[in-house]
């Protein structure tokens, strides 16, 4: 009977030894910005192609080429200050792994030459003000901590009521109030 526990034991440490525990660990620490397409929660790095620069969901920031050197910033160059992350098209590099994106460089813009456009993407959350269906709309960069003009224009013309970045215009709303009915000869007093 020993005998028989010490056989059985043997096996179970036998084949304890032998399997080996497989754990995956996917560790994504950045949050996925809202203009960033649907479909990519597991990328870290994304390439604009009209910018020519890349996105680093974990630390939030930009890589782009400046002078001789690639730089880490949280913002776009200024030239780019009135680029739309919403509408422009983004690459996700679900491939790579690494910590320098720029290393395939060359491949992915003559890949994703400037003004590529693949099939249509739809992004995690709305552009921030008007939604999404607006075409007219011009949003600068959120992450260019307000370089640039918001709003270029009034949309509703003719309503004088907002002014041309769309503002209510309180002070000639309640003047017209006062006057109503002065000089109109609705007055019924007497």
């Amino acid at each position: 009977m020993k005998a028989l526990k010490l056989v059985a034991l043997g096996i179970v440490l036998f084949f304890a030894g032998s399997t080996q525990a497989q754990i995956a660990v996917h560790l994504n620490l950045g949050v996925q910005p809202q203009w960033a397409p649907v479909g990519y929660d597991d990328t870290r790095y994304y390439y604009l192609p009209d910018v020519e620069a890349y996105y680093d969901v974990q630390n939030s920031n930009f890589i782009y080429y400046e002078g001789r050197s690639w730089v880490h910033r949280s913002y776009l160059p200024s030239r780019y200050r009135n680029y739309d992350l919403y509408s422009g098209y983004k690459v996700g590099m679900r491939d790579y792994h690494g910590n320098t994106p720029y290393y395939m460089h060359k491949e992915y813009r003559s890949k994703y030459a400037r003004g590529y456009h693949g099939p249509a993407q739809r992004t995690i959350g709305e552009r921030p003000g008007r939604g999404n269906n607006n075409r007219d709309f011009r949003q600068s960069n959120p992450v260019n901590r307000g370089r640039g003009n918001v709003i270029d224009r009034n949309d509703r013309r003719g309503d004088r009521s907002f002014d041309r970045r769309g503002n209510e215009n309180v002070k000639r709303n309640n003047a017209k109030n006062n006057k109503n009915d002065r000089g109109r000869g609705d007055d019924k007093r007497k």
